[in-house]
């Protein structure tokens, strides 16, 4: 009886191929915008957790105010100074511990300026975010006590300056004062919040107080835990040095704040999937479009055959046998409309994910539940149409015109 009603079924579509076509297209966009969605999402996913595992998750930022972002406090809060940065190094569980501030700065190296940020920093600076060298080295001991006029170039300055060229050995002058590049490097690409992370000079924290922000002041602290698994200890260990050593009392907030990279990894991921969700909803409803049309075809279809279906329930057809027919159509078109969908869907995700340069994610699940979906789509959008033909009095059904 199914395969009966199958080859029927089949037999139907094939008669109007053109409309038949033209109906599955709404389940082909409703299913491939989903799984495109949430495969680019995923993907997209992926590669904030990847940046943010390229910084450690062992590596804590401190700066001065109650938190980061916009609202982040009243009065601004005092800058750190060396010694305390000398303090917290002197904790213990610490690999690297540097302070270090940042500030904007054009390079120029021959006819070629570029607007960068100069970070001023010590050698522990580099172990504690992971910096590894393309070529040259990092400045001496003896170049960040004197503050000498040396530099540590990213990808991004490097290739806005010299091209493909090797800018080791050169030198380029940073706003006022002419410096020499003793290193460069290796790219890490965009960070979590969409920051170009090559895109810096760092210098000896010495230099970039003395000849451009002119203060000792030390913005931020970037520090290097030795053992992951001790990150909270360390943190509330920090928290009570830096509340004593700036004397806050204890009924009042810190006027610093302290960020690991687990929170902007949750922080991250969690934002991207929340995009996701919301777009994958968006998509979802050309799904509820394309079923209704397949309603509509199919309505239009029992009207068209009603003399059809008259001379099957004459001739000792039961309802259950029109029910199905009618009812198998409908899903066969939808499942046609998801096949075709999940392919255009793979094609549209690899494609995208060239473009916004996120790995190819190919989540099998995503996948067989959104087609899966489609299938359903055509169960309950279809059910309507094929209980009305069901239902026709054969008397009346043979008497349409």
């Amino acid at each position: 009886m199914f395969w009966s009603a199958l080859r029927l079924a089949l037999s139907a579509i094939r008669r109007n191929i053109a409309r038949s076509m033209l109906t599955v297209l709404g389940v082909v966009i409703g299913v491939a915008a989903v799984i495109t969605m949430v495969n680019v999402g995923a993907g997209a996913t992926r590669s904030v957790s990847d940046q943010i595992a390229g910084l450690g998750s062992n590596l804590l930022m401190v700066r001065p105010g109650q938190r980061m972002g916009p609202g982040g406090g009243g009065t601004r809060a005092p800058s750190f100074r060396a010694d305390d940065v000398e303090a917290v190094s002197r904790l213990p569980g610490l690999s690297a511990v540097s302070g270090f501030e940042t500030t904007g700065a054009v390079a120029v190296f021959g006819a070629e300026n570029w607007s960068t940020t100069a970070v001023g920093a010590s050698r522990p600076y580099f172990v504690a975010r992971k910096l590894d060298l393309a070529s040259g080295r990092i400045f001496t001991e003896a170049e960040e006590e004197a503050g000498r006029a040396v530099c540590v170039l990213g990808e991004t300055v490097r290739k806005e300056l010299y091209g493909e060229g090797d800018p080791v050995g050169t030198r380029l002058r940073v706003r006022q004062f002419s410096c020499e590049v003793i290193g460069l490097l290796e790219a890490k690409g965009q960070a979590a919040m969409g920051q170009d992370q090559d895109d810096v000079i760092i210098l000896p924290l010495r230099t970039v107080q003395r000849r451009l922000t002119g203060s000792q002041d030390i913005g931020s602290i970037a520090i290097a835990v030795a053992d992951e698994g001790s990150v909270d200890q360390v943190k509330a260990q920090l928290a009570d040095l830096l509340r004593d050593r700036r004397r806050i009392d204890r009924d009042e907030d810190d006027d610093f704040n302290i960020l690991d990279t687990r929170q902007i990894a949750e922080a991250a991921t969690g934002a991207t999937e929340v995009l996701t969700g919301l777009l994958a909803a968006v998509a979802a409803v050309s799904l509820v479009v394309g079923g209704i049309g397949i309603m509509n075809v199919m309505l239009v279809s029992v009207t068209e055959r009603t003399r059809e279906i008259g001379v099957r329930l004459a001739i000792g057809a039961l309802e259950g046998d029109v029910l199905m027919q009618f009812l198998i159509e409908a899903v066969t078109l939808s499942v046609i409309g998801g096949l075709l969908g999940l392919a255009l869907a793979l094609i549209a995700t690899a494609i995208l994910a060239q473009v916004l340069h996120v790995p190819f994610i190919f989540d099998p699940v995503t996948n067989l539940m959104a087609f899966s979906i489609s299938a359903a789509i055509g169960v309950i959008f279809g059910y309507f149409p094929a209980r009305r033909a069901a239902r026709l009095d054969p008397i009346d059904a043979l008497r349409h015109e």
